[in-house]
Parts: structure tokens; sequence; C-alpha cells
């Protein structure tokens, strides 16, 4: 199945950058919509998100862990630590995360390399790389500071957008419902911070009509794009011919992850922010359609393969840290998913993000033990479960419920802004 998904992706990419493309209409007629539907257009993110929602639920039955990011980082952290000769083998939040390796020899470490490598494959491929610098050099203060913020957030609340929310709702676990409740809040708050005059700083004055730049038919993104897939399939076929096989679970779904957020431009900071900003609300609604099919999913896994699912401690410190997390998302203007893609893209403010988020959740490995975190925050929470608490058929019931209520929420909140600005429109036009 690997060999014909890449043989047909190479065959495509043939006839899109080695045949003239008005030609390889005529020569083939199904290869130019299907160009422009995989390279020239963004992917509807509701198909997105629910192809998503079927990938975390069938990693999960094949591994007995979920697509998760910011735990990769702080062992990340603790490596880099390492080098620098920082003993940290008795840290409690490295051995609870199991420091162990280096992150080429941990499947979690895959996940987030093939997110990286997935991404940066479909950007080439689809000619779209250029480095972008921020107009404001305040921007990269900022994205560091935001992603201090979310990383440190992150991992006191034991997980993101992923492992606490979008694969951490589907595991049934108590914390994740907290968390999200606690995203919204510190987005709320983030947004509104962002508005602020002093945060934006001055707007930059570029001088205009300029005549358009012209771009090559013939351009290097695609060949690097496809050298890159040959190499990285031949990894994923060395990993499972050798063995290895959650080395190669692992890279095969982070390269479909990251395929599926830079072609859906997923970004839960978006669905957040602009949901409170503008009233968009289609990335939050896909985003709730996703996780309700992963939970139903999932659900069939448990019941089918007698899978214990992963729950994490619903304490304060999910609150605070699912605060943090949303706040300091909304500050470096982007999630871990869309810190990712938008790196591979060129953006290089996402260089200092995806460092804060390094640095933050190895601040808060430092903190849990070493600053009474833990006792502080962490010991008197309880890992709760709905499975166990109400029971499967109750669980599932549960969670769509209120998945249902959130979709419900966004509906409405999309409806009111659409009518408060309808409302400006009207007094603005009555006054002149």
């Amino acid at each position: 199945m690997l060999l014909l998904l890449t043989r047909r992706a190479l065959v495509v990419i043939y006839w899109y950058y080695f045949k003239d493309i008005s030609n390889a209409h005529e020569e083939h007629p199904i290869m130019k919509p299907m160009i422009t539907l995989i390279f020239q257009r963004h992917w509807n993110p509701y198909l997105v998100l629910l192809i998503a929602g079927l990938l975390s639920a069938l990693y999960f039955g094949l591994t007995s862990t979920v697509w998760a990011v910011t735990g990769e980082f702080t062992r990340l952290g603790g490596d880099i630590l390492s080098l620098f000769g920082v003993d940290t083998s008795g840290w409690q939040y490295f051995d609870m995360v199991k420091l162990e390796g280096a992150t080429w020899e941990r499947a979690d470490g895959w996940i987030v390399w093939g997110m990286f490598i997935g991404a940066l494959i479909m950007v080439l491929l689809s000619n779209s790389f250029k480095i972008r610098l921020p107009q404001q050099k305040r921007r990269y203060v900022q994205g560091l500071v935001g992603g201090i913020i979310a990383g440190f957030g992150a991992r006191l609340a034991l997980g993101c957008n992923l492992a606490a929310f979008f694969t951490g709702v589907p595991q049934f676990s108590l914390h994740s419902w907290i968390f999200i409740v606690a995203t919204g809040l510190g987005t709320f708050w983030g947004a509104k911070l962002t508005k602020k005059r002093w945060w934006k700083g001055r707007p930059s004055l570029t001088r205009g009509a300029a005549a358009p730049s012209q771009v090559s038919k013939r351009v290097i993104q695609p060949y690097i794009g496809g050298a890159i897939v040959i190499a990285y399939v031949s990894l994923i076929l060395y990993f499972f011919a050798s063995g290895q096989q959650l080395l190669g679970l692992g890279a095969l779904f982070g390269l479909a992850f990251g395929i599926l957020i830079e072609r859906g431009q997923i970004c839960f900071t978006a669905a957040f922010r602009d949901l409170f900003l503008v009233g968009r609300s289609l990335m939050a609604k896909a985003i709730i359609l996703g996780m309700a099919l992963s939970s139903i999913l999932t659900f069939i896994v448990i019941a089918l393969y007698g899978l214990t699912p992963i729950t994490q401690i619903a304490a304060l410190s999910t609150l605070i840290g699912g605060v943090l997390f949303g706040f300091g998302i909304v500050l470096a203007s982007g999630c871990e998913t869309g810190m990712m893609y938008r790196l591979m893209e060129g953006q290089v403010l996402f260089l200092p993000v995806f460092a804060g988020n390094i640095i933050g959740a190895t601040l808060l490995a430092y903190a849990w033990d070493h600053l009474g975190v833990y006792e502080l925050l962490v010991s008197s929470g309880a890992k709760i479960n709905l499975f166990e608490a109400i029971g499967p058929m109750g669980a599932l019931v549960a969670t769509l419920a209120m998945l249902g209520g959130l979709y419900a929420l966004t509906v409405y909140r999309a409806r009111c802004y659409r009518s408060q600005f309808t409302q400006k429109k009207s007094v603005k036009h009555e006054a002149y």
C-alpha cells in the first residue's frame, strides 16, 4: 500500500513538473484536476480533520499511544541540557515522560519530525516555500515569549492542542474537558491583549504599485521535494524491514499528519482566535467534527481490542496550564501544529516560537519538583476517565453531547458576530 501510494504521488509530480501543464491536460485529462486539487489549492478543513480523526484513532489502535507533540519537545529540551552537561537524571518530570534514548530512537520523536517533513514536502511540491520576515522586529520577542508561555502551559496541563484536546477528548479523559474550557479562556484573553495598540505597534508602510515578479515555470523546489519523498519513504521501509515497527509507524503517521496540517492549514490558534475576533467558525467546527469521529472510532478500537484509554491527571494544573497555553498560542500567533507548517513555509517568526515551546516545556520539567509545582498544583488531582466513571456507553454519549454543545456554541458565536457587524454597518449607513 505504501509503495502504491508513493508511486501514484510520483506520477502526479512527474506530470506536473516534467510535462507542459497545458499538454498534460490533453494527454492525460485526469492529471490537471488532480494536480490542481493536490498542489494548487488548500484542502477543505472538514475533510482534513475528519481524516486526522480517523488516523489518530488508527494510530492508537496500532501503538496504544496517541498523536502528540509537546511531550517530545520536553524530551528534546532534556537532550539539549544533557549536551551542556546538565544532569537531569533526578528530574521527576523526565522520569514520568520516559526520557530515554535519542529523539531518533523514539516513535514519539518520529511523529514530530515526520510532521515537519510531511509539511515541508507539500510546501516544496506546491512550489510555495519562501523566506518571510515579520515586518516588525518586536514580533520575534512576542513569538518567543508566547512560545515559552504556551510550552510551559501545555506541559503543566500534560498535553497541548493534540494530547489534551484533539486526541485527548477521544480518550475520554476528564482532564481534556477542563483543558478545552481553560484554553478557550486563555485564547479569549490573548485575543483581547493582541488588539491593544501598544502590542501591535506602529503599522509598517510599504510602497505600492510594484510590478509582480516573474516566477520561472521550472523551479528547483519540486525536485527537492521529490528527492525528500524518496529518501523518507526509503527510511520508513527500512524501519519496517529492520523490525523497528514503532519507529516505522511513528514516521509514517507523522508524515501523514504533516501533510494534512499543511494542506488544510490546520491551526488551533486560528480556530479559537478568529472565532472571538471576527466570528469565523470554519476551523473550529471542523476540529469539533474531527474529534467526534475520532471519539467514535476510538470507542470501537477500545471495545474490539480491549485497550486501556490514556488518562491524565485532572487537577488545578490542568486549568492553569490550559489558560497559559491558550494565552501563549495567541501571543505567538500559532499553536504547535500551526507553528510547524508555517515554519516549513519559510516564516522565520516561528523559529523563536519553536524555541520558546522547547524552553517553556523544559522550564516546567524543572519547576515540577524543584519549584514545588507538583505539590502545589498537581498532587491533589486524580486520573479520571469517563469509561470507568460512567461506563463505556455513558462516556461516548457524554463526549458526543459535549462536542455537540461546543459546535452549537461555535455556530451561535458566529451568528452573533455577523448580527453585530450588520447592525454596526447599518448604523454607519444611516449616519451618512
